[in-house]
């Protein structure tokens, strides 16, 4: 089975809130949806995402600083992917060693950071609920012995499908369309000509209006790498479960060939005993003739 290798392009969440040039104002409002008592404006907001040309690949969809107290890392999910945490882990380490000035390392005062937050919003088709936490610690090869583990990363996944009625969606605007968004273009399916009238229907309903008047000639095509993506990890899932079921089944012939040898070896010595005991019962007759005459 053949890796995938994925090559960055923005889709439309991360055009949403990186590229575009409502990108800080959309940051602001879902930075003020998430912590209400902060209350920051566009002027607060830095863009501080890893450029996959000088990190080697590695990316994220958004990240942030607002007032440069935080550090928001956002990843758009249409898959579930249980290593979300040691991706973050990754991506934190990265974005610090570029915030923080090499000589401050090594004064000897402690130097503050920004508060890391880790947020993956989730709009796949498989079933999750409307909000939930995965740790970092959950991948420990050994269980902790009752004492918080010496290196821990939180991230909440919140389910923006619109069915999951999370609260967000109701104080974000952007958010809510986009995943309002999301829901139309699925009902539509992922035909070309069909993503078509799914934008134009989103357009005429003043879905995420302004974002696709601007980017009407790139918005199908983003549509087409994100849905790209989705069918290599199905397709990948998929072997990956045919690899399963034909070592299931190389595996149960196996054992029925080893049952099989354990059976005919059985029956060998089965036979092998009855000879035996019809060689004694025959030099017993044998001896008991001898003995008459």
């Amino acid at each position: 089975m053949s890796g995938i290798i994925r090559t960055y392009k923005d889709t439309i969440f991360s055009s949403l809130y990186y590229t575009d040039r409502d990108a800080k104002k959309n940051l602001a409002e879902l930075y003020n949806g998430i912590y209400p008592d902060e209350c920051v404006d566009v002027k607060d907001i830095e863009l501080v995402r890893l450029e996959q040309t000088i990190f080697g690949g590695m990316y994220n969809d958004a990240a942030f600083t607002a007032r440069g107290r935080r550090i928001l890392l956002t990843e758009h999910q249409s898959t579930v992917n249980m290593n979300m945490p040691l991706r973050f882990l990754l991506y934190v380490a990265r974005e610090y060693e570029r915030l923080i000035p090499a000589e401050s390392r090594y004064k000897k005062n402690l130097i503050q950071i920004p508060t890391p937050e880790f947020i993956s919003f989730y709009n796949g088709m498989d079933p999750l609920p409307m909000e939930q936490t995965w740790r970092l610690s959950d991948a420990f090869c050994l269980e902790s012995s009752g004492e918080s583990p010496c290196l821990e990363l939180v991230v909440r996944v919140i389910n923006i499908n619109p069915e999951a009625g999370h609260p967000l969606l109701k104080k974000c605007k952007v958010l809510r369309e986009y995943s309002d968004f999301v829901s139309t273009v699925r009902r539509y399916g992922h035909d070309p000509d069909n993503m078509i009238l799914a934008v134009q229907e989103c357009r005429k309903k003043g879905i995420l209006k302004d974002f696709l008047e601007r980017h009407a000639s790139e918005v199908v095509n983003m549509l087409l790498t994100e849905y790209n993506y989705e069918e290599d990890i199905r397709v990948q899932r998929e072997e990956a479960k045919e690899e399963g079921r034909q070592e299931e089944k190389l595996n149960t012939e196996r054992e029925r060939q080893r049952a099989d040898s354990e059976k005919q070896c059985a029956d060998s010595e089965k036979r092998h005993a009855e000879n035996e005991k019809q060689r004694a019962e025959n030099e017993k007759q044998r001896a008991d003739s001898e003995k008459q005459r």
